[in-house]
């Protein structure tokens, strides 16, 4: 059988996040311009991006700042009725020291402002499916393995 570049393959939508740390364990979460909740640093990927190029450019351009971006946490299948299907890579940014700290400048166009949340404090935080990803990702980085999940909860 022929490929057949019209039928009808999923086009998720793809985007890299970064889950950061301060050096009490807290995970920042950050306040979008567009949005009605929390998020973690990150956005959708451009055309030809790997998710690593997109996650580094994304906090590049929201927070100022390059840090080492390491290794993948997640990878969350979340669909929503609303945006349709996505993909979404969660990497660890480690823990921000004041020295990165104190360059983050953050993109008005993008975000109003930062801060670092407890991690049993997130579900309150920001919305349901992020809060599952977030804490699915937080074990990972913990357990140092890599999980894959639809809508935030693990599939074995």
């Amino acid at each position: 059988m022929a490929f057949d570049p019209t039928a009808s393959f999923a086009r998720p939508r793809v985007a890299s996040g970064a889950l950061f740390f301060d050096d009490l364990g807290r995970v920042m979460m950050v306040v979008p311009s567009y949005k009605d909740h929390l998020d973690l640093p990150g956005g959708f990927m451009e055309h030809g991006e790997t998710p690593t190029q997109a996650v580094a450019r994304e906090v590049k351009e929201e927070l100022g700042i390059t840090p080492p971006i390491g290794r993948l946490l997640v990878v969350d299948w979340a669909p929503t009725p609303a945006e349709g299907d996505k993909q979404l890579f969660v990497f660890d940014g480690g823990v921000l020291d004041k020295g990165w700290l104190d360059r983050i400048v953050l993109d008005p166009s993008e975000l109003t402002d930062y801060a670092f949340h407890d991690v049993a404090s997130i579900p309150g935080a920001t919305i349901p499916r992020l809060a599952r990803r977030i804490d699915q990702a937080v074990r990972a980085r913990q357990e140092g393995t890599t999980l894959y999940l639809e809508d935030g909860v693990p599939v074995r």
